[in-house]
């Protein structure tokens, strides 16, 4: 577990600092002639996760959402956030400087229309952008008949004292008996799928696919086992990888060497602009917009598009599956703890919401495999519990009440997995209004685990499995249904997900959450979520490939909040099957009262 980025509750958030920051990026700007400047919450990777040294956008609004974009102007400036995140912004940021702007309702290059003037300059830096990102800034000057200017250099550089160093993280070696194929493999792989592009070579700029493609994994950002590096990957020479030496040891390094050249990160640059001539694969979800520009200004030409790397990454080989399965096993342990020991703990009304993430990440350490969170764990009691992403902090920290419903959605990082887990528990008796939407949760839940669907179904059209039961009563949730997850790698990881835009074919080996919710603002929330495996359904007569879900997750459902006169006859077998599996799978590793717990949460639902 050494360097590992385990959860702080300090509010890192300063509303007050805003008023002398903007300040001194507007002085910057007017220094550098630009009528404002874009700043988002982004690495050159596109990370989900930054470092320390590329949290711009919280340093200067005091926002800590993990997605969000501000737009600086020398008279006005905005914050655009998502759904998820409009109630914590409203918490965190100085809104006599930034405007709040839902970006469901108005998009950065919307609003660059309706307040740019004619003839203003736009600055942005193109490593933080990507081309299609920068592509849509440039029609919203446009059409205020403004310009969009790329930035020479960070502005933050002169603004930004006491700035973090850049993460210096050791990488290692991913063992072949967790990352199942060797990376000599997967890049002839690679290699053969430029060939069937036609592109010369391609620039991996996602370090999730460098650590996939060259089992790496490294400590450059929280929650997450990363590396902060490029590689370029021709379709006939020697690839590359571009990363800091001082982070290398000489047994990775020599690894490495015998599949690639091992460059320093200045020589990307200059790299890229030997490709004059060549078509050059960009990943449109990552590359950056500098990335295209150092390409096409040498003469190259660049293809967007999917990063092969993506799909093959999201489709997990043998020892991948098997190792999730081993890992889920392990969790499914702890969180079983956890919750039995929250039985124990919330009656007393001492309870608060930092202790219990620190008594679910004590069990999950307990475990001795723990490398740490895959994102920081959101507990939330009472009305926290309708804040979709809530992070406890000190000052938001509350005692979890009797009579409230208690959500915590939480995620480890093993060697051999990501889990992804999140549990809606009732304190005390629970109101029949939290019983029947708890129950229509379930029900989207259930729907979704014991689907069965043609090979090339999207995500796209099995969300409303997800969503009926809440629709027929006038509601719903503002969230995905599920999103694609990691071996060892991102708890969020494309192409494939189940959500309205979900539009990525499900297949065989890829691994998503199924964490439909519903959330009452002010009062609760309800999210109920597993990790699930896309596997090959059996049915006798079909005439086509069918596919299934193979519920990876293992730890109980509250049995008091399921309203069965709601469940049909096949939910009410599919909850008490999932639960018998939980008993079989975790009773034998666990003793005294905690088995004595997950003896009676399991048992069937008829039961008194």
């Amino acid at each position: 577990m050494t360097g590992a980025h385990f959860q702080s509750f300090d509010d890192e958030s300063d509303p007050a600092a805003s008023a002398p920051r903007v300040a001194a990026l507007r002085a910057e700007l007017t220094r550098r002639d630009l009528s404002g400047f874009v700043v988002p919450r982004s690495d050159r990777h596109q990370n989900e996760y930054v470092a320390p040294a590329d949290e711009r956008l919280m340093w200067l609004t005091g926002f800590t959402g993990s997605a969000g974009t501000a737009i600086v102007l020398q008279d006005r400036a905005a914050l655009f956030v998502d759904g998820r995140y409009t109630l914590q912004a409203r918490d965190q940021i100085d809104t006599n400087i930034f405007a709040i702007v839902p970006i469901a309702e108005t998009t950065p290059e919307a609003w660059l229309e309706a307040n740019l003037t004619a003839g203003a300059t736009l600055g942005y830096d193109p490593w933080l952008h990507t081309v299609e990102g920068a592509e849509r800034l440039s029609r919203g000057c446009t059409a205020a008949g403004a310009t969009l200017k790329p930035a020479d250099g960070d502005p933050f550089d002169a603004i930004w004292n006491n700035r973090p160093a850049p993460p210096q993280g050791k990488v290692v070696l991913h063992d072949l008996k967790y990352a199942g194929i060797a990376a000599g493999e997967k890049l002839r792989n690679i290699q053969d799928e430029l060939g069937k592009l036609k592109n010369d070579a391609l620039v991996v700029t996602d370090p999730h696919a460098v650590a996939w493609t060259f089992n790496i994994r490294g400590n450059d950002v929280a929650h997450t086992p990363l590396a902060l590096a490029f590689a370029t990957v021709p379709q006939q020479d020697r690839p590359a990888v571009y990363i800091d030496a001082g982070k290398l040891t000489h047994a990775v390094r020599a690894a490495l060497e015998k599949i690639a050249d091992v460059r320093e990160p200045a020589a990307f640059t200059s790299d890229l602009q030997g490709f004059n001539g060549k078509s050059i694969r960009l990943d449109q979800a990552t590359a950056a917009d500098a990335v295209n520009r150092i390409v096409t200004q040498a003469g190259g030409k660049t293809a967007r598009g999917a990063d092969p790397i993506t799909l093959m990454k999201a489709i997990k080989n043998a020892a991948e599956i098997a190792g999730t399965r081993s890992a889920h096993v392990r969790d499914g342990i702890a969180v079983t703890k956890f919750l039995a020991w929250l039985s124990r703990e919330a009656g007393t009304g001492k309870l608060t919401e930092i202790a219990a993430v620190e008594a679910l990440e004590g069990f999950r350490r307990n475990t001795g495999l723990l490398k740490d969170v895959s994102f920081p764990t959101i507990s939330g009691s009472g009305p926290n519990g309708a804040i979709v992403h809530y992070r406890v902090t000190r000052k938001t920290n509350r005692t979890i009440g009797t009579g409230e419903l208690f959500l915590v959605d939480s995620g480890a990082q093993y060697e051999d997995g990501t889990t992804d887990i999140t549990r809606t528990v009732a304190i005390g008796t629970p109101s029949a209004e939290m019983r029947d939407r708890f129950t229509r949760v379930l029900k989207g839940h259930i729907g979704i685990a014991r689907a069965v669907f043609p090979d090339g179904t999207t995500g796209a059209q099995l969300d409303s499995f997800a969503r009926q039961h809440l629709w027929s009563a006038g509601l719903d949730f503002d969230h995905g249904t599920g999103h694609g997850v990691g071996s060892y790698l991102s708890v969020h990881e494309g192409p494939a997900r189940i959500s309205k835009l979900g539009g990525a074919a499900l297949k065989r080996g890829m691994i998503l959450s199924n964490e439909p919710g519903y959330y009452k603002a002010g009062h609760y929330g309800i999210r109920i979520e597993n990790l699930v495996l896309v596997t090959e359904a059996t049915v006798a007569g079909a005439e086509r490939p069918l596919n299934a879900f193979e519920t990876l997750t293992l730890a109980p459902i509250d049995r008091t909040l399921i309203v069965l006169a709601m469940l049909d006859s096949g939910e009410a077998v599919w909850i008490d099957g999932y639960h018998a599996r939980v008993r079989d799978t975790l009773a034998p590793q666990l003793d005294g009262t905690d088995a004595a717990w997950l003896e009676a949460a399991t048992r069937p639902l008829a039961a008194t």
